[in-house]
């Protein structure tokens, strides 16, 4: 078996990531998109119901008032017609809105705000016969199927259980009056799909899981593609640049490490900045940074100063604007000449015996 059409055992590149993303290959799920809607159509009933149900109220209390003395010819049909269709749509476009928004806004999400061309422009395989065949006998179509029926058999037995018991309900058996059936029929909705939206939203955690498993699944590489892919990147002449300027950034900071053991003091932020400050009074005008970092190299910095037991103090705002301002194997900036003095004194008086140790004179402050 040769080696390209092997087991896809390795995970993705970042190239390969960043190429499925482009492409459109992100994971998605219809039913999140339902819940999206769904749930935009519900808040809109619930914010904007009650005007609506006013506004429909008012227009049919005065079509059926006024219907003895309309008249209906050719003149007066189309003033009508088109009185009817502003007023449909000035009740529905809340719900419209909301629900449109909310599938746009789910869409995005999912698509992580990418507008992939590949998608967009046309592809005459699309339309194949025997490949869209091939995608109806899929795993994923039928996965989405399956899911699709148990939505449908969840949603049922909800539905008939809370059927049931709205069949019980008394409004049945007594008389009542027209605002007490409204009040009925909006609360048995809202009940009904309140659970049918909290059903879908279990099914959309479901499909998601599955669609972010099957898009992990599919993106793995084979040891033959990871190999071939090390060689295009090898051999381009910009990666190749970025490589050396990684491995020449490295390089500089593991020598400032090892300059690290002859520092004087570290100050911190005090976790995510380290700075290493060494001053020789004999051949120095000013303490010089003999190394600072930030993250991870901020951590190595501090262990190796505990290592070698330099001293480590906090001093957030002087950390931030030497990390800032200064510069490696530079004399810190002259605006904080005195409380790099300060901090320097404190050193030399708690470390008095570690400096005559090394030969170095250390004068007391008085």
């Amino acid at each position: 078996m040769s080696e390209d059409s092997g087991d896809k055992s390795e995970l993705p590149s970042e190239k390969r990531l960043l190429q499925a993303i482009e492409n459109g290959q992100i994971p998605k799920s219809q039913e999140i998109q339902t819940v999206g809607v769904i749930f935009g159509g519900m808040w809109a009933l619930q914010t904007y119901g009650g005007s609506i149900w006013r506004d429909m109220n008012h227009v049919f209390s005065g079509v059926l008032e006024h219907m003895h003395d309309t008249k209906l010819d050719s003149d007066s049909l189309p003033a009508l017609a088109s009185k009817s269709v502003l007023v449909v749509m000035g009740c529905t476009a809340p719900v419209v809105v909301a629900t449109a928004g909310a599938g746009l806004a789910i869409g995005a999400l999912q698509n992580r705000f990418n507008l992939s061309s590949d998608l967009m422009s046309p592809k005459w395989s699309r339309l194949n016969p025997v490949a869209g065949f091939g995608k109806i006998l899929s795993t994923r179509s039928i996965f989405t199927a399956g899911l699709n029926i148990l939505k449908l058999g969840i949603i049922g037995l909800f539905s008939w259980s809370k059927i049931e018991s709205i069949l019980n309900d008394p409004i049945f058996h007594s008389a009542v009056d027209t605002a007490r059936i409204a009040t009925f029929l909006a609360t048995t909705c809202a009940s009904l799909a309140t659970q049918m939206l909290m059903c879908l939203t279990v099914l959309a955690a479901c499909d998601y899981g599955y669609q972010v498993w099957k898009m992990s699944k599919d993106l793995m590489m084979t040891k033959f593609e990871v190999k071939e892919e090390s060689k295009q990147t090898e051999s381009n002449p910009l990666m190749k640049g970025e490589m050396r300027k990684r491995r020449s950034r490295m390089k500089s900071f593991r020598a400032q490490l090892e300059d690290v053991s002859k520092a004087d003091v570290v100050l911190t932020n005090p976790t995510h900045l380290a700075i290493a400050l060494w001053y020789d009074k004999e051949s120095m005008g000013a303490p010089k940074i003999v190394a600072k970092a930030r993250g991870f190299n901020a951590v190595r910095i501090r262990e190796e100063a505990k290592a070698n037991q330099i001293p480590i103090i906090e001093n957030k705002p002087l950390a931030r604007m030497l990390f800032k301002y200064g510069r490696v194997d530079g004399e810190v900036p002259f605006q904080l000449y005195s409380a790099i003095a300060e901090i320097m004194a404190y050193v030399y008086r708690i470390n008095r015996f570690r400096y005559h140790s090394q030969g170095r004179p250390v004068t007391a402050r008085r």
